[in-house]
């Protein structure tokens, strides 16, 4: 658990309140060129710590990478134990009687719900400002399609941090905040990071 110990020195600073690099955002970085494929397929994984080949993936697996990379969280052991003692408190999207383990994390809305039950959550706003790299945040594309993404510590020229992302084509980094209707904002501070921690000690 060193990672977390070294992710909570690293949320108690000043690092936090300020658009410096961030480590979630840097390990969601090295994923570019290395995932090059868009594959939303079900595939049966390993538990914990369960992950396709790295040349493949959707976005929330930029997500998922990045926080087993970057902060040695591992969302998919910590979606399947929220799940499994509040099942109730998440989407029924999928017709799921019974959390599944393999899939429940590579899912948006599960995702969402997990960082809102952890109180990550942020205001909505239409100002790049309250945007800081490693924050975390969900839209609705075209054809009512879900999409996740992590802000950059780059930003555009009008001053707009681009996005971590993989909405088709492999990992990227793109100029999308403010392109799709946004639905959610997250921040992992300190406090959702001890949570985390507890889910999956």
């Amino acid at each position: 658990m060193r990672g977390i110990a070294l992710l909570l020195a690293f949320l108690a600073g000043p690092a936090l309140a300020s658009p410096v690099p961030s480590r979630l955002a840097d390990a969601a970085r090295d994923q570019i060129g290395v995932t090059v494929i868009y594959d939303p397929a079900y595939v049966a994984l390993e538990f914990p710590g369960g992950d396709l080949p790295r040349d493949r993936g959707v976005c929330t697996d930029v997500v998922i990478r990045a926080l087993r990379d970057g902060w040695g969280i591992d969302l998919q052991l910590a979606v399947n134990r929220d799940m499994t003692a509040n099942f109730a408190a998440y989407p029924t999207l999928w017709g799921h009687s019974a959390p599944d383990r393999n899939i429940d994390h590579r899912r948006v809305a599960n995702l969402a719900t997990l960082l809102t039950r952890l109180g990550a959550d942020l205001p909505l706003t239409d100002t790049p400002t309250p945007y800081l790299p490693g924050d975390i945040v969900t839209w609705t594309l075209p054809g009512n399609l879900s999409h996740i993404g992590i802000v950059s510590d780059r930003l555009t020229e009008a001053g707009t941090p681009l996005i971590l992302h993989n909405i088709g084509a492999g990992a990227a980094e793109e100029d999308i905040l403010f392109t799709y209707e946004m639905t959610g904002h997250y921040r992992i501070g300190a406090d959702q990071a001890e949570r985390l921690k507890t889910l999956t000690e």
